[in-house]
């Protein structure tokens, strides 16, 4: 079930079931802790095969540990048939001290786009868009299971630990995250808080829901 088929980010859904629905989410979005929200159409997500290697490449300390990053996403072929039977995408960003970013809080940041990812996603099957996906940032056995010796799933022991919060990464799947915030009109740059010089600098992770 799709959405109407204007493609603008400022514009709204084609008919006025979906335009309730999309606003719906948004303002989910921001219930939930988001500084940034917006609507765009799916193929203003752009997609780049190289991001999704750099994965593999041995550059990332994650790669293959998690059903949510490579080599176990369907990567940018993947995405690419979701955004063809996508209506509309769902983004959204909180924002975050550079500080925070680099300590030890990150991990409760990043459990928390997840669960708020999911929770849209969530939202969206409820209202009918019952193949929407979510996805996020960080590595899911990282932040959900970094207790556990293995992923349940990719180690066939049991089910996913967290269904409901746990999502794939965008980077697998070779979404070029800094010009999805160019597309949503939002600054992909580091800004000094509240506009002083020497005070500490503010950043943000986002995430992100297909409507399908």
């Amino acid at each position: 079930m799709g959405f109407g088929t204007k493609s603008k980010c400022s514009d709204g859904p084609a008919d006025n079931e979906a335009a309730v629905q999309v606003k719906g989410l948004l303002k989910l979005a921001y219930a939930l802790g988001a500084s940034h929200a917006a609507m765009i159409a799916p193929h203003e997500i752009m997609v780049e095969d190289r991001l999704a290697d750099i994965c593999a490449n041995g550059r990332c300390e994650n790669y293959g540990l998690s059903p949510g990053c490579p080599p176990h996403v369907s990567g940018p072929v993947g995405f690419r048939e979701l955004q063809r039977k996508a209506g509309y995408a769902i983004v959204f960003r909180m924002t975050a001290s550079a500080r925070t970013l680099f300590s030890d809080e990150c991990t409760t940041l990043m459990r928390r786009l997840q669960e708020v990812a999911a929770k849209i996603e969530k939202a969206a099957v409820r209202g009918g868009y019952r193949e929407s996906r979510a996805f996020a940032g960080g590595s899911c056995k990282k932040l959900f299971c970094h207790d556990q010796a293995d992923c349940a799933v990719l180690s066939q022991s049991g089910e996913c630990r967290y269904p409901d919060q746990a999502r794939p990464s965008m980077s697998g799947f070779g979404i070029n995250v800094c010009e999805l915030m160019k597309r949503c009109g939002w600054p992909s740059d580091i800004r000094p808080h509240d506009g002083e010089a020497d005070a500490d600098t503010t950043s943000w992770v986002a995430g992100m829901v297909l409507i399908i």
